[in-house]
């Protein structure tokens, strides 16, 4: 019994012990099970991480992308919305879908709405057909800086410079987009400045021409009047003779009024004002006007003062009135104002030629026909004119431009057909006291005399002529071609010389050089100039030395003879 349950008891410790080992292999079998989806899970989770990261990457990659785009946006919007010039976005068929606001304001318009609202072709384009002809451009290639006439909401016309190009887009029919810069004061000023440069060659024409018809006018004008001294009044070249001399007369006028515009003619400038000019010729004003148009005057108590030689201001005043008078056919209003102005760089950007300063303003103002922009563009041009044939000259409004000009200021015409014209005259203000003219002294009667005269004149036919009126005149007359022969008769002429009479423009050397080398060798001898034309080189633009004395070419015989008695008659300051 007991060795049965001693076995029974080993048989079961052997079982225990098989079972012990099974569990053992289990557990080892288990563990190991455990420790590869442990690694597997590590492997799981290592690749989880690095897809992790890369997620995280990929996002702030994302963002970074995000911001620098919504940076880029910000700075194109900024761009877009600052920019000075405009640009625009618009549709095929002729609507804005944006724009900026330099466009807005550029149009006059108040808001962008405003202007998204309105119909290009018709509210934008001055003829809405250049919209059309653009838009075949564009279809076919980039459009570059093609200029064309646009109005703005208040009705004014600009012109605009565009640059554009056709965008593509999918599903649709496209759009076009802008860019427009407003070139309209660009235009001004550059039509300006061709305008200026054309009456600047038209006015070296007209001066060279004015200074060979001066030389011949003089010797036609004063042979006429030595002919008409040797014949009677009954003789029957008497009248042809002043015919002849009528003619030059009118001629040499012609010729004057183109010195003027050329700014060739020789002034002899005063401080004064203008006021007291204006008041002097409104009594001939009144009666040149006639009774059907008002003269008004409205002159500034305070006004500056201007220096400009009083005479050519009257000539100035004149024409203006005369060619406000012929705008007013059928009578009207004609006004005329002074007053003080002070231009600064803003106005001079818009005008050419014109320096910030403080200005004193003339202005001639009617109600008459006015005038059209072409018109207005060549109004100051020598022998353009509107009138009828034989009506006029044309040199009015030319003579007016050079006497201003030749004044160093400027002149502005203002004018719209049927709402008449204003002509301002700018002159420079000066702080010095106005100058008081003295009426000039009576000449005696008979122009003669017996002193004697250098006579220096480079044109053989003008020195002939005025030899031969000096010497009837009784005057002992010493005649020399140019400077270099007239220093030479001065050397070795050992008796006073009284007067020198001299051409302004000669080969060689100018009177004026010439009359400086001989004041030292001849300090008691007068000088009298003589010019159908003034250069640089002998007056400063135009404008005679104060105390200097001038002939103007052409001159008659009793002209000729009245200054020359006049110069010796005058006291050294006068």
């Amino acid at each position: 019994m007991r060795d049965e349950i001693a076995t029974e008891k080993t048989v079961q410790v052997e079982r225990l012990r098989s079972q012990v080992v099974a569990l053992e292999q289990l557990l080892e079998v288990h563990e190991q099970a455990v420790l590869e989806q442990s690694e597997r899970l590590e492997r799981t989770l290592e690749r989880l991480g690095e897809r992790t990261h890369l997620l995280e990457e990929e996002i702030t990659e994302r963002k970074e992308a995000e911001e620098s785009l919504r940076q880029s946006e910000t700075r194109y919007r900024s761009l877009v919305q600052g920019a000075t010039y405009g640009i625009c976005r618009s549709t095929p068929e002729g609507r804005f879908l944006e724009v900026n606001p330099a466009l807005v304001a550029m149009l006059g318009y108040d808001s962008d709405a405003e202007l998204l609202g309105v119909d290009i072709a018709r509210n934008i384009y001055q003829d809405p057909g250049d919209a059309a002809q653009l838009r075949e451009q564009l279809d076919q290639n980039r459009l570059e800086r093609a200029e064309v006439l646009w109005k703005r909401k208040d009705g004014r016309q600009i012109t605009v410079a565009l640059s554009g190009r056709l965008v593509n887009e999918p599903g649709g029919s496209g759009s076009f987009e802008f860019i427009v810069e407003d070139v309209t004061q660009r235009r001004a000023l550059e039509q300006q400045f061709r305008q200026a440069q054309k009456m600047e060659a038209v006015g070296r024409l007209a001066g060279g021409v004015a200074h060979d018809f001066n030389n011949l006018l003089t010797v036609i004008t004063g042979y006429a009047g030595l002919l008409l001294e040797n014949v009677g009044p009954n003789d029957p070249m008497s009248r042809d003779l002043k015919d002849i001399k009528n003619a030059a007369d009118r001629a040499a006028s012609l010729t004057r009024q183109l010195l003027a515009f050329s700014r060739r003619q020789v002034l002899q400038p005063t401080v004064l004002n203008l006021n007291g000019v204006v008041a002097d010729s409104e009594k001939i004003l009144r009666r040149v006007i006639g009774e059907d148009i008002d003269l008004l005057t409205e002159l500034d108590p305070a006004l500056g003062r201007v220096k400009a030689d009083a005479g050519q201001i009257e000539q100035v005043i004149m024409n203006l009135a005369v060619n406000s008078r012929d705008a007013m056919p059928e009578g009207g209003k004609l006004t005329i104002e002074t007053t003080n102005v002070d231009l600064d760089e803003d106005y001079c950007r818009r005008h050419v030629a014109i320096e910030p300063a403080p200005y004193v303003m003339l202005s001639v103002s009617d109600d008459g026909c006015g005038m059209d922009e072409e018109t207005r563009s060549r109004v100051f041009e020598p022998f353009f004119t509107t009138k009828e044939r034989d009506k006029g000259t044309g040199l009015g409004l030319a003579t007016v431009y050079g006497i201003v000009k030749q004044s160093g200021g400027f002149i502005w015409v203002y004018s719209e057909p049927g709402q008449g014209a204003t002509f301002k005259v700018y002159l420079p203000r000066v702080e010095e006291s106005a100058e008081r003219v003295e009426p000039p002294r009576a000449p005696r009667e008979a122009f003669v005399g017996s002193e004697t005269i250098l006579l220096v004149e480079d044109e053989e036919a003008v020195r002939t002529l005025t030899r031969r009126v000096l010497q009837k005149c009784g005057y002992t007359v010493l005649a020399a071609r140019n400077g270099g022969e007239a220093l030479l008769l001065c050397e070795q002429y050992g008796r006073p010389i009284h007067l020198m009479l001299t051409d302004v423009v000669m080969p060689q050397m100018s009177g004026r050089e010439l009359a400086e080398r001989l004041a030292p060798l001849r300090p008691e001898m007068k000088v009298l100039y003589m010019s159908g034309y003034t250069d640089n080189s002998i007056v400063h633009h135009g404008v005679l030395d104060a105390g200097a004395s001038f002939l103007q070419k052409p001159f008659a015989r009793d002209g000729l003879a009245r200054k020359v008695r006049e110069v010796l008659d005058a006291r050294p300051h006068d």
